[in-house]
C-alpha cells in the first residue's frame, strides 16, 4: 500500500482552514447554521401554506410567525413561575450561602486545612464575594444577551431568505454536478434534509415527552414550580450529557435549599435519574436515533469539537452534522470509509445492552401475566 504524503498534507491542510473558518466566522456560521435547521423543520408548513395559494414569501413569513407565536406562548406560561422564583431569589442565596459555609467547616473540621475557621467569618467572606462578582456578573449577562438576540434576528432573517430562495440555492449546488448525475445529488439533499428534519421533530417531541414526565413526577414530590423545573431540565437535554447532568443539578440544588430533609433532595434524584434511564433506552432511540444512525464515539467527539469550536451552539449543532456528513459521504466511492467511520451499522450486532433490558423486561411481564 502506497502512502501519498502529498494528499495527507493536502487533507490535514484543508481540516485545520476548515476549522479556522468556523471559528474565525462563527459570529455569522451560527445564526446560519441554526436558520438551516429552522427551515428543514418548516419546510413541509411553508410548502402547505404554497399549496393553499400563498406566494414563498408571504406563507414563508407564516411559517416563521407560526414557531414565534408558539415559543413566545411557552414563554408566557411558564413566565409567572419565573417572577415568583425571582421574588424568593434572596432567600436562595442566603440558604446557599449557609449550605455551602456547612459543608466547608465539615471539610475543614476533618481535614483542618485552616485552622480557627468560625461559620460567621466563612459566610460573610462568601457574602463578599458574591457581591464582588455581582457587577462582572452583571456585565457578562447583558453582554451575553445583546449576543444572543443579535444572533436570534439573525436566525430569523437567514430562516426567512433560505425558505424563499430554497429551489435557487438547489439548482445552484446541482450545477457543481455532471448533467447526468445530477439527479443522485439531489436526492442526496433530500435525504440530508430528511435527517435534519427528523432529528429536530424528534427532539421537540422528546422534550415535551421529558418534560412531562419531570414535571408530573416534581408535582408529586411537591416541589414548587414544577412545571417550570421540569422543562427546563427537558429542554437543557438537548445538549447530551452535559445538558442532561446540568438539568438535573437545578431542581436537585431548589429542592436541597428548599427543605431541610434530604429526603425530597433524593426523591428528586431518583426521579430524573429514573426518566433519564427510560429516555436513553427506549424512547431516544426510537424517535431520535433513528434518524442519525452513527455511533457513541462520533457522538461524543461531536459534542467536545462542537463545544471548543462553537460553545453551547456547537455541542448542539454537530451531532445532526456529523449525521448529515455521513449521507453526504454514502453517496462517494472515495468516501465511504469516512461513512462507515461515522456510522453505526458495524456496531448494532455488538451492542446488547438495549436488548438484554429489553428481554429482561419481556420476561419480568411475562412473569406478571402469568401470576
Amino acid at each position: 500500500m502506497n502512502l501519498s504524503f502529498q494528499k495527507l498534507f493536502y487533507a490535514l491542510a484543508t481540516v485545520f482552514a476548515l476549522f479556522a473558518i468556523l471559528i474565525l466566522a462563527k459570529s455569522i456560521l451560527i445564526p446560519l447554521a441554526f436558520a438551516l435547521f429552522m427551515s428543514f423543520i418548516l419546510f413541509p408548513l411553508t410548502k402547505k401554506f404554497e399549496s393553499w395559494g400563498l406566494n414563498k414569501i408571504l406563507a414563508a413569513f407564516l411559517s416563521i410567525l407560526t414557531v414565534i407565536l408558539i415559543i413566545g406562548g411557552g414563554i408566557f406560561l411558564f413566565s409567572t413561575q419565573l417572577i415568583e422564583l425571582s421574588k424568593e431569589l434572596s432567600n436562595f442565596e442566603d440558604r446557599i450561602i449557609r449550605a455551602f459555609a456547612d459543608i466547608t467547616l465539615y471539610v475543614n473540621k476533618n481535614v483542618n486545612i485552616i485552622s480557627n475557621l468560625e461559620k460567621n467569618e466563612l459566610s460573610d467572606k462568601i457574602k463578599d464575594w458574591f457581591n464582588e462578582s455581582a457587577g462582572s456578573l452583571v456585565s457578562k449577562t447583558f453582554t451575553t444577551t445583546a449576543t444572543f438576540l443579535a444572533g436570534l434576528l439573525g436566525t430569523i432573517i437567514f430562516t426567512f431568505l433560505i425558505l424563499i430562495y430554497r429551489h435557487g440555492f438547489t439548482q445552484a449546488l446541482m450545477g457543481f454536478s455532471p448533467e447526468d448525475k445530477r439527479e443522485r445529488v439531489l436526492k442526496m439533499f433530500k435525504s440530508v434534509q430528511q435527517v435534519g428534519q427528523r432529528y429536530l421533530s424528534g427532539m421537540l417531541l422528546l422534550i415535551i415527552i421529558i418534560g412531562l414526565a419531570n414535571s408530573i413526577g416534581l408535582w408529586i414530590i411537591g416541589l414548587d414550580n414544577p412545571f417550570l423545573f421540569g422543562f427546563l431540565a427537558a429542554f437543557l437535554s438537548i445538549v447530551p450529557y452535559v445538558g442532561t447532568a446540568l438539568g438535573a443539578i437545578i431542581p436537585i440544588l431548589y429542592a436541597f435549599v428548599s427543605y431541610d430533609s434530604l429526603w425530597p433532595v433524593l426523591a428528586v434524584a431518583i426521579l430524573l435519574w429514573a426518566v433519564q434511564l427510560i429516555t436513553d433506552n427506549f424512547l431516544s432511540p426510537k424517535i431520535v436515533g433513528g434518524s442519525l444512525h452513527i455511533n457513541a464515539l462520533v457522538a461524543i467527539l461531536s459534542l467536545i469539537i462542537g463545544g471548543l469550536v462553537w460553545g453551547v451552539a456547537g455541542m448542539i449543532l454537530f451531532l445532526p452534522f456529523a449525521a448529515m456528513l455521513k449521507v453526504f459521504c454514502e453517496e462517494y466511492e472515495e468516501l465511504k470509509p469516512i461513512a462507515l467511520l461515522i456510522g453505526n451499522q458495524n456496531y448494532k450486532e455488538k451492542n446488547s445492552g438495549s436488548k438484554f433490558i429489553k428481554r429482561r423486561f419481556t420476561k419480568v411481564k411475562g412473569w406478571f401475566s402469568k401470576f
